[in-house]
């Protein structure tokens, strides 16, 4: 098989925002893990171990879905108030950088 007929036939990952459950390709999203401490971090790798969930990098997004309890729901942890707000911060970050792009 050659590398163009191998490229068209793959698919895309799909995965599913927490907040918006909009259905989009995992390389647009934001991947959130809970660490064995029970910890929520932004996995920028995408290969850390832990229980994991997908986020848009929409500020909307992560303001839903650390406003409501989506993320604690989906990644069956309680976020600490140091912890929400340090995921709060990154995510108006990440607001900012798709204003940018856009």
């Amino acid at each position: 098989m050659t590398p163009e007929m191998k490229s068209s036939s793959q698919r895309t990952p799909q995965r599913t925002c927490v907040a918006c459950r909009q259905v989009r390709p995992k390389r647009e999203l934001v991947r959130l893990v809970r660490t064995a401490d029970g910890r929520v971090e932004v996995d920028a790798s995408g290969k850390r171990p832990g229980r994991g969930g997908y986020i848009c990098p929409a500020r909307q997004c992560w303001e839903l879905g650390l406003k409501g309890s989506r993320v604690e729901h989906t990644l069956h942890t309680s976020l600490t108030a140091e912890n929400r707000e340090q995921l709060i911060k990154y995510g108006e970050g990440a607001g900012q950088i798709t204003r940018q792009r856009s």
